[in-house]
């Protein structure tokens, strides 16, 4: 998890205010409730890649906007 101290709530607004597109908002969000990346892959209808480069760059999104707050 990007911030494990946090509240699943407070992550949540935080992928809110930070991540601009929808459709990745909703990946990460569902990434954090637990669905693998082929459950989101599939879901999504993108490939795993797609999925996991999809995350991992909100993630870092996250923490680089994020991190200078907390």
């Amino acid at each position: 998890m990007i911030f494990p101290d946090l509240p699943r709530s407070q992550i949540h607004a935080l992928i809110d205010e930070w991540i601009y597109s929808e459709r990745d908002r909703k990946i990460l969000k569902r990434r954090l409730d637990g669905l693998t990346y082929e459950a989101l892959a599939a879901e999504f209808d993108m490939s795993v890649r797609q999925v996991k480069n999809i995350v991992y760059k909100a993630g870092d999104r996250l923490y680089e906007k994020a991190g200078r707050c907390l």
